[in-house]
């Protein structure tokens, strides 16, 4: 497995993967369960600058030069900022009502959202791409990372714990309360 920054050519793999990930959030976001939007959705912001979703934001996971997986992260102190675009979309186009929480902040790089592709689920897919992580912005860059579980997401919190992410709050997304772990 290879790991690499993802650049626009990306797109389509990254919005495919994170959607695998926060499709339920999505459909909270757009008020509806509708696939085929929530991956335009995505598409729309993976392929664009300066936002939350973001390809600028990404990392990709290759196999034999097919796309994998992808994570999405960025600076929590950047969150209102990136997440500006987003909000006015969702609002003017499905939900006028949409104010999410906040969900990181400063002090912290925010994983955001991790997909790895169905095939490849299970096979340490996921456990590469945050050891990555750790390694390029715990211990290179002297960074915090911090993300969110859903509280009933036993078999994820458990990894993240075994990588040595720590508890240290609860938030709340979509509604839903997650705890948030951060490993410094």
């Amino acid at each position: 497995m290879q790991i690499r920054k993802a650049t626009i050519n990306d797109s389509n793999a990254i919005a495919t993967y994170l959607l695998l990930a926060m499709e339920d959030i999505v459909y909270k976001f757009l008020s509806r369960n509708n696939y085929q939007q929530a991956l335009e959705f995505m598409l729309y912001f993976v392929r664009r600058e300066n936002n939350q979703y973001s390809y600028q934001n990404c990392w990709i996971a290759e196999e034999e030069g097919k796309i994998i997986a992808a994570v999405d992260l960025y600076d929590g102190s950047r969150l209102w900022e990136l997440r500006e675009p987003v909000i006015r979309y969702v609002r003017e186009h499905y939900n006028k009502d949409f104010n999410p929480e906040d969900e990181t902040q400063p002090g912290e790089y925010y994983i955001d959202t991790l997909g790895v592709h169905p095939n490849m689920q299970g096979k340490g897919i996921g456990s590469g791409l945050l050891q990555f992580l750790i390694e390029e912005y715990v211990i290179r860059q002297k960074d915090i990372l911090g993300l969110l579980v859903d509280e009933e997401n036993l078999n994820a919190k458990k990894l993240y714990l075994r990588l040595g992410f720590k508890p240290v709050g609860r938030k709340f997304l979509a509604g839903k309360p997650m705890e948030h772990l951060q490993i410094i």
